[in-house]
Order: C-alpha cells, then sequence, then structure tokens
C-alpha cells in the first residue's frame, strides 16, 4: 500500500494484488537481532533496570537530605570515592558512590544520562550486561581515575595536585562507560557521534574544570570504549568505516564546539582548576574581583580608572562581548558544518592569533619558571590542536561561497567596522569632556582596540581616554558591542544560506530550459550543484559541464530541443576550443554520441540504462516471481511505501535516511562517488519524489529517489537515483520499492521508468567490444567487490529491463589519459592519498 505523504504525490491507493501471490518460496522467520523502536514510554516500561536505579538514586537522597545540597560531609567521607577514603582503607567507596550526586544540578544532569543511555543499553544489550558494564565501569573508571590523580600529585603536577585531596560521588562514571560500549550495537552514523561525544564531554570537563570527578569519568569513558571494541569482536571493524564528506564535517564543527563551550562550563564553576583553564579569562572575560580593582587602584589613578571602566561593562549589555569569542567560535562550526572554505580559513587564523597571543605573553612574561612554561605550554594545546585538525582535514572544506555573497559580506563587515570607529572617533570628540583625560582624536584611535576586544584584554592594551561621562559610556558601551552583534549575524546568515551554482541565474535558466523540452533519462543531473551551463546562441539548448584540470566533462546529454540539442555538440566543441579545454560527453545517448562521430570524434560504452515500460507492466509470469515475493512479503511484515519529498519529510523519517546513507557509505572503507551519482544533498530538491518503505513502527526500511524525465512542460517518465535500505532490515525492501514506484508512475501515466545506468558495467548484448572496453570491462570486475556496479546492474534484470547503451564522446585519443584522470577526480573528488593507496591495494589484489 501506497499512503500519501505531505508531498503533493500519489493518491492513497493498494499497489499490486488485493490477495498475496503464491510464492515459489517459503516465508522466512522473523529476523533476530533486532527490535522495533517504540515510543519513549514504551521504551522505559521495558528498562526495568533503568527505572529502578533511577528510583534509587532519588530515593537515597531523600531519605539521607542530600537533594538541597548533596551529601553531608560526614556522609561523602563514607560514599565518596577519592584518595582520601582509600588511603583509610574505605574499600566501598567506589560501589558506593554510584547511589549518590553531589549536587542537585548534578542530580538532574545524571538522570537525564541516566534516561538517554539506560533503556537504549537494555535493549541492546540486555539487561544483565548492562548492569555489568555499569558497575564495572563504575569500579575501575573511579579507582583509574583516582590513581592518574594520585600519580600526577606525586610527580609534582600542579593541576592533580590541587585536587588530590577531593572526594567524589555519581553514576555518571559508570554511565559514560555504558555508552562507550552501547555505541558499538549503534548504526555507523550515531556510533561515531555517541563515541565523539562520549569522549567530549568528560575531556572538556577534565580539561577545563578538571574536577576528580571529571578525571573519573573521562576514565570511566576510555573504558567503555576499550571493553566496546572488544564486545564487538577486534578493533578492525573501527578501520573499515569510513565517515562520508558531510558527516566528518559534522565531527570537525563538533570538536570546535567543545573548544567554544570548555571555557563557558568552567565559568560556571568556582573553583575550576583544569589545565586549559590557565587563561580561559581570554576567551571568556570575567568580572574583576574586589580584590583586583584594588590591585589596580593601588598603581596609579589611571590604572584605577580603567579598572573600573571594566568592572562598568558587566552592569551593561556590553558584557556580552565577554563572551565574544566562544560565540564566534560556534558561527564558525555552523560554516565548518557546511563545508564552507571562508569558515575554514577564520577558523584557522583566529587559532593562529590565539597561539601566537599566547607565545608572545609568554615572551612577555619571562623564561626560567618552570610553572610559567607549563602554564603556557597548556595554554597552547588547544589551538594548535585544533588547527591540527582543522588542516588534517582541509579538504573536507572546499565548498566556496559564490563571489557575489563574499562581496557583500566583505562590504557589510568592512561598513559596519567603519561606522563604528568613525562614531567612537568621531562623536568622542564631540564629547571629549566626558573622557579622562580629556580625549584627542590621536587618543580616541588609540582606544578603539577596547571597543572591540572582549573585556580580559583591557589591561594587555595601551593607554587610551576613559569615559566618565553618559554619553561616552554610551559609546563604550554600544560602538563595539553593535560590530560583533552585526558580524556575527551576517556571518551565520551567509553560512546558512544554501551553496548554489557559480552562477545562479545559469542554473535557473537551465532548470526552466530542461523542464519545458527535456533531455535523456540522466537529464535531471545537470540540476546538481557543481555544474557550470552552456548555451546556444537562441537559447534553445544547454549543455552542463565541469572543468577538471583542462577537461570539459559533461553531465548528460545536451538538454532543450530536440533539433537544437544535436546542434549543441558542436557549439560546445567550438566553446571549449576557444577557451583551450578539451571536451568530453559523458554518459550519452546514441543521439549525442551519432552527433559526435560527425566531428571525427571517437566513442566507447562506459554504461548502461536500463528503461522499464510502464503501459503494459504487470507483475505475472514466472520472470516476476522475485518482484511479487518482495511485495506479498511487504504486506505480511506490515510494511508499506510512502511518497515524499525530502523537505516536507517529518524530522523522524530524515533523520533515518540520513542514519542509513551513513552506514552504507562508512561499510564501503572508501569516499562516496559524485558526479552522475548522487547522494543526500541532491534528495532536497522539490521536484525529487522520495519514496520510503515504513513498518508500523515508523521504522524505515528502505529508500529510493526518483527524478522527472521531462517532455513538453510535464514529466513522461522518472530515473531512479538514490537507493538505500537498512543493513537489518527488511530484506526485498528495495525490490519492494521499485515496484512500488513502478505501479504507482503507471497509474499516473507515465510512460517509462528508469532504472539509471551502471557505470563499468554492460549486460553484454551488444557486439564485440573495443580494446578500450575490454580494459574497462577488467576495472568494472576489479570494482566490484568495492562498489558493486555489475551486481547492480545484475539487480536490475528482475524488472525485465530494455538496455540502452551510454557512451563517452571525445576527440582525441591522446586526450584519453587527461579524461580519464578527470573522470576519477569527478567521481571521487575527494579520495584522499590513504584511500588511493587502499583502492590501489584493491586494484592488485
Amino acid at each position: 500500500m501506497i499512503r500519501l505523504g505531505t508531498a503533493p504525490a500519489l493518491p492513497a491507493q493498494r499497489i499490486g494484488p488485493a490477495a498475496p501471490v503464491p510464492e515459489a518460496a517459503p516465508e522466512p522467520g522473523p529476523q533476530p537481532g533486532r527490535q522495533a523502536p517504540a515510543g519513549p514510554a514504551a521504551r522505559l516500561r521495558a528498562a526495568p533496570l533503568t527505572l529502578t536505579l533511577l528510583a534509587v538514586l532519588w530515593a537515597v537522597a531523600g531519605a539521607t537530605g542530600s537533594l538541597a545540597h548533596g551529601p553531608s560531609r560526614g556522609l561523602l567521607a563514607q560514599v565518596g570515592v577519592g584518595l582520601p577514603t582509600l588511603t583509610e582503607g574505605r574499600w566501598w567507596t567506589p560501589f558506593t558512590s554510584l547511589f549518590w550526586c553531589p549536587s542537585p544540578t548534578s542530580y538532574v544532569f545524571t538522570s537525564l544520562l541516566l534516561l538517554l543511555v539506560g533503556p537504549a543499553a537494555e535493549n541492546r544489550l540486555g539487561q544483565l550486561r548492562t548492569a555489568g558494564v555499569l558497575v564495572a565501569g563504575q569500579l575501575v573508571g573511579t579507582l583509574l581515575g583516582t590513581a592518574v590523580v594520585a600519580a600526577g600529585s606525586r610527580a609534582g603536577e600542579p593541576w592533580t595536585a590541587a585536587v588530590s585531596g577531593q572526594t567524589a560521588i555519581g553514576p555518571a562514571t559508570g554511565l559514560f562507560a555504558l555508552a562507550g560500549v552501547l555505541g558499538f550495537r549503534l548504526t555507523v552514523l550515531w556510533r561515531r557521534r555517541l563515541h565523539l561525544l562520549v569522549v567530549l564531554v568528560p575531556l572538556v570537563m577534565t580539561l577545563y574544570v578538571g574536577h576528580l570527578q571529571s578525571v573519573q569519568r573521562f576514565a570511566g569513558a576510555l573504558l567503555g570504549l576499550g571493553a566496546g571494541a572488544l564486545l564487538a569482536r577486534g578493533r578492525w571493524q573501527l578501520r573499515r568505516h569510513r565517515s562520508s564528506h558531510t558527516e566528518a564535517r559534522v565531527l570537525v564543527a563538533l570538536c570546535l564546539v567543545a573548544a567554544a563551550l570548555g571555557p563557558l562550563i568552567a565559568s560556571l564553576y568556582d573553583n575550576a582548576a583544569g589545565p586549559f583553564n590557565t587563561f580561559s579569562e581570554l576567551y571568556f572575560s570575567h568580572r574583576l574581583t574586589p580584590d583586583e580593582v584594588a590591585d589596580f587602584c593601588a598603581l596609579s589613578a589611571h590604572d584605577c580608572a580603567r579598572a573600573h571602566a571594566v568592572e562598568r561593562i558587566f552592569d551593561t549589555p556590553a558584557r556580552l562581548m565577554a563572551a565574544l569569542f566562544p560565540a564566534l567560535l560556534l558561527v564558525l562550526a555552523e560554516g565548518l558544518r557546511r563545508g564552507l572554505r571562508l569558515a575554514w580559513r577564520i577558523t584557522v587564523a583566529t587559532e593562529l592569533l590565539w597561539a601566537a597571543l599566547l607565545v608572545w605573553l609568554y615572551t612577555e612574561t619571562g623564561t626560567g619558571s618552570g610553572d610559567v612554561v607549563q602554564y603556557f605550554v597548556e595554554a597552547l594545546l588547544l589551538p594548535l590542536l585544533t588547527s591540527g585538525l582543522l588542516l588534517v582535514t582541509r579538504q573536507r572544506f572546499g565548498l566556496r561561497l559564490p563571489r557575489a555573497v563574499l562581496g557583500r559580506l566583505a562590504a557589510l563587515l568592512g561598513g559596519a567596522m567603519l561606522a563604528a570607529s568613525a562614531a567612537y572617533a568621531g562623536l568622542g570628540l564631540l564629547l571629549a569632556g566626558q573622557f579622562e583625560p580629556g580625549a584627542t582624536f590621536r587618543g580616541l584611535v588609540s582606544g578603539l582596540p577596547a571597543q572591540f576586544l572582549p573585556p580580559a584584554y583591557n589591561d594587555l592594551l595601551p593607554d587610551y581616554p576613559i569615559a566618565v561621562g553618559r554619553g561616552a559610556r554610551l559609546l563604550e558601551t554600544y560602538c563595539g558591542l553593535t560590530f560583533w552583534v552585526v558580524a556575527l549575524a551576517a556571518l551565520l546568515v551567509a553560512f546558512r544560506r544554501p551553496v548554489v551554482h557559480a552562477d545562479a541565474a545559469d542554473a535557473a535558466r537551465a532548470r526552466a530550459l530542461l523542464t519545458a523540452y527535456g533531455g535523456g533519462t540522466l537529464s535531471f543531473v545537470t540540476t546538481w550543484d557543481g555544474n557550470h551551463y552552456w548555451f546556444d546562441e537562441e537559447g534553445r539548448a544547454g549543455v552542463a559541464y565541469r572543468v577538471l584540470s583542462t577537461v570539459a566533462l559533461t553531465t548528460g546529454d545536451p538538454f532543450g530541443e530536440p533539433e537544437a540539442r544535436r546542434r549543441a555538440v558542436a557549439g560546445f566543441a567550438r566553446y571549449c576550443d576557444a577557451r583551450g579545454w578539451t571536451p568530453c560527453f559523458y554518459s550519452v545517448t546514441p543521439e549525442t554520441r551519432a552527433a559526435a562521430g560527425q566531428l571525427g570524434w571517437r566513442s566507447l560504452q562506459v554504461a548502461e540504462d536500463t528503461v522499464v515500460a510502464l503501459p503494459g507492466l504487470a507483475f505475472t509470469g514466472r520472470k516476476w516471481q522475485d518482484i511479487r515475493t518482495a511485495l506479498n512479503k511487504a504486506g505480511k511484515q506490515g510494511i508499506t511505501a510512502e511518497w515524499w519529498s525530502y523537505h516536507d519529510a517529518p524530522l523522524a523519517l530524515r533523520d533515518q535516511i540520513r542514519s542509513i546513507s551513513e552506514e552504507w557509505v562508512s561499510e564501503k572503507g572508501l569516499p562516496e562517488m559524485g558526479f552522475t551519482l548522487g547522494g543526500l544533498e541532491e534528495l532536497d530538491d522539490p521536484a525529487v519524489r522520495l519514496l520510503i518503505a515504513v513498518d508500523a513502527d515508523r521504522t524505515v526500511h528502505g529508500l529510493t529517489s526518483w527524478m522527472p524525465v521531462y517532455e513538453n512542460g510535464a514529466p513522461v517518465g522518472w530515473t531512479l537515483d538514490f537507493m538505500r535500505r537498512r543493513s537489518d532490515g527488511f530484506r526485498g525492501v528495495t525490490e519492494f520499492l521499485i515496484a512500488s514506484a513502478a505501479l504507482g508512475f503507471k497509474e499516473e501515466g507515465a510512460r517509462f521508468l528508469s532504472l539509471s545506468g551502471a557505470p563499468l558495467a554492460r549486460s553484454g548484448k551488444d557486439a564485440a567490444p573495443t580494446g578500450l572496453e575490454r580494459m574497462l570491462d577488467w576495472m568494472g570486475r576489479v570494482l566490484e567487490p568495492v562498489y558493486g556496479f555489475r551486481s547492480l546492474l545484475a539487480f536490475k534484470a528482475k524488472f525485465q529491463p530494455e538496455y540502452r547503451p551510454l557512451f563517452m564522446a571525445y576527440p582525441d585519443p591522446a586526450a584519453l589519459p587527461s579524461i580519464t584522470r578527470a573522470i576519477g577526480k569527478a567521481y571521487l573528488p575527494h579520495l584522499t592519498a590513504a584511500q588511493g593507496v587502499r583502492l590501489m591495494r584493491r586494484l592488485s589484489s
């Protein structure tokens, strides 16, 4: 049955026969190893261990009066774990620390963590194993964390010495260990994200807050990851999972978010003593204490006035400037998540400037002091590690904003900076009497850095006039703040703006031409991002292409008016010749091949399209047995097919789609292919229709996406593009989805359905292949274990398609090496050196 989603697609209807068709093969039993997800209440009811521990935690807190301020000092000495209690022989404290938390905030945090991790762990690991991991993680994690602090204290490390006398409580150590083990039972996408959070959260708390409890939690997280890897039967499983381009950006952005939030979290603790917290005030400015103000006033009257000026900032809206650097890093993290080169460059520059500032502070402070060296080395680790991560992953951030957007952004930021500076210096001259000492233009200019930097940097800046009057204080409050509000908002808007074609007008023109006149079955690929466009003089035909080195590689056939399409081949050839490019028409139909042949070009078959005629389609007869089986099994298991557009699909469905796709990509061990093969980004197009197989619990078992093939302004056929299935889902889901789509499109009146082409794969029904085609056949066989092109073509044979060859046409055989490199780069634009070596090993084996 096909259900109607929010996208205006097919009417609600039942597809296939009303009653099950007799099957030749027996019905398999239910698939073990996976339970369908249920609602939150049902998951909690199925997690008695979680509910029991949660009830015990709060009941013990209430019975011992620990809810308001945590356990009393005497009780803490009996149930908390740390060097003081262990050296006094209280061996039971690693276990009893499970049942208390140090504060009301910690009770809330621990309860939320338990509710997030506990039910999922009981479902995936079982109750006994969940309890064992939780208790073992708590016992070993607390002991290991305490041992690390003891070793550091004996070695004379100041931070560990400062926390060696602390006593810690709370089950979070065991919960982080449990989360580490749980991650290995999740899909690849969520495994990576959960493991990153399992490491980052306690690591940030350790580096910035530095309490004994943070160290124990980090130790528990590492133990959980190690135990999970052993339970997953070998760490080799981790090495073969490679993140997709999009997911790698998300993980890098999360690391930057952690670096931004660390100082903010540490500011909530009065006694934060982490090693990275040494100069955290340079990230997040703190209000001066009365003693610090008194110290400045003891130096001179001018220093005293500057201290009071900084203190006043925290009583005005300008106190937002205290969090300037964290806010900037959070905005940049959004740009990194979207893969923007501009965000990458700004982030690297920011981290390097931070490192340079610390080096300058170190040289100003002087050398020779062991504590000073230690503090600065610890403070330098964060920017250096962040810069290293960004440099290693630089190839992930290659998306460029259009020049027009960059121009507007530069004009806006420059104009805001100029306006804020002019307001402070110009209006400041008019209010010169409201500054101490009296303001001059040169003095006001020297005070500009103080307006645009956080308050903590005030004592590092040269002397400048201090605002004492009301008008001068307003300038001091709002000039810098206004600039940064405008700058951060402008950056965020620019980063969140979709990355469009180099010329958005050409892209819109190409789409209109394609819709009006149509093209081949793959012509909709021309609308994807990354293409440039050539149009003939009359504007009746166009070619989508991308330039790689000196090769202009087209994306399928020309599109537009049929007669103009044939002339477009010669016109595009002349266009490339004038620019010194080598044209290459790739994945084109025999019509385009013939037009290129009239120019004396060579050609060879590179793929095979599979087209299913719809008007007479009926799944009857022995040759359709597999398709009928898939339809009937789906009905018996309560699986239905729903039409959606990706943009309008509910968040829960989109999240499952991303997870299924990420798992599929990760298992390959090599990067996603692009060019004529779409990914998640290409789903988000209102013209693309998405067919999703879901069960009664709204679990997505598989999905397919369909691109329109236009004629006279309306779709007359549909082409399969994106195809994924859940690894532990309904086995026949792909056959079910394609068959459901075919029946639905048939009822709509479509003429054909294309299952798209499989690169480097042929049905073998043509004449004897040429030498180049034999070489491509060999490459297809070698790459089969990696990308499965031939298996894909064999799968499509189930639908009894008509095979239509797709060709590559090129002007000069001498250009084949450069064309081959261009095609490889188009399909694998993000192939790293390590992945290249791995691919060559697979080729050679």
